[in-house]
């Protein structure tokens, strides 16, 4: 049992990152749910109340059960049965997950100091087994790594080499091997960071952010719950698409600095009422238990 442990947890982990990032379906929004709402109160819910909050974001209720299905299939969430009603808590795994994604969406675009070191990741995988490439290539990407080609990956951000500590192994056929260093003599790092990420992909994306949420104004706590929501999942995208590169590589006029003060004004202007708004939710789930 503790052996396959290991490889239970990176499985739970990579389907989470891939519903991070992935688009508004009915389980990449109860994931924001999950980490905005749930997490931080009791690590628990009512599935109405879940079922509810995802039919306030749009989703119908056979999408949303089924979101919710699926999500206890997958190791997200455990069922606890009360009499006819059902209340769902976070797996260990997922709520290990959830915390460190809000560290790190929470975190995100501050800015810090670099001190010239690259870490770089050959990547080796057996040609057949494309499925655990694909599965690397997500987790570097979302890690911040950019491609350079032939299985080699780079990254201004030194320290996360730990996030790649179980990577390999496992029987998985994938083979890692880290380098540190400075970049030489041959070769423009313009065009190295070009090949590596698309920023301008990444800019475009900022001012989509900026302008959408810069003229929200929710109205009524079902409103501003919706917006919220939205907010967040909106931007617990940036860190996979963005390598958060030091300023001197930045392009001129990096929108991040906009994007990031708006994400954080927002929430703060819509926390309490959207957590209000879902407690009560849940509240009425409990009158309904009792």
């Amino acid at each position: 049992m503790a052996a396959g442990r290991p490889a239970i947890v990176r499985g739970v982990n990579d389907q989470l990152r891939r519903r991070s990032v992935g688009a508004p379906a009915a389980r990449s929004a109860l994931l924001t749910i999950l980490g905005e709402y749930v997490l931080p109160a009791s690590g628990g819910a009512w599935q109405e109340t879940l079922i509810e909050a995802l039919g306030t974001l749009g989703y119908k209720t056979h999408a949303a059960r089924q979101a919710l299905a699926r999500s206890v299939s997958a190791g997200w969430l455990v069922t606890e049965r009360h009499g006819r009603r059902s209340r769902v808590h976070l797996s260990p795994e997922t709520a290990e997950m959830l915390r460190s994604g809000a560290a790190r969406i929470y975190s995100f675009g501050e800015p810090w100091e670099w001190d010239g070191r690259w870490l770089l990741v050959v990547l080796r995988v057996p040609e057949e087994r494309r499925d655990v490439r694909h599965r690397m290539r997500t987790r570097l990407a979302w890690a911040g790594f950019g491609s350079l080609g032939g299985g080699l990956w780079i990254s201004p951000h030194v320290e996360r080499e730990r996030e790649l500590a179980d990577a390999g192994g496992g029987g998985s056929g994938a083979e890692l091997v880290s380098f540190h260093g400075g970049l030489g003599a041959l070769g423009d790092p313009a065009r190295v960071i070009a090949d590596a990420w698309d920023l301008d992909a990444v800019a475009e994306a900022y001012r989509a952010f900026v302008a959408r949420f810069g003229r929200m104004r929710p109205r009524g706590a079902a409103a501003v719950f919706r917006a919220q929501t939205q907010l967040v999942h909106e931007w617990r995208k940036f860190p996979f698409l963005d390598p958060d590169l030091p300023n001197g590589m930045l392009p001129p006029r990096w929108p991040r600095r906009r994007a990031h003060d708006l994400f954080h004004e927002r929430h703060a202007e819509w926390q309490d009422e959207a957590c209000a708004w879902f407690a009560a939710l849940e509240g009425g789930g409990e009158r309904s238990a009792a």
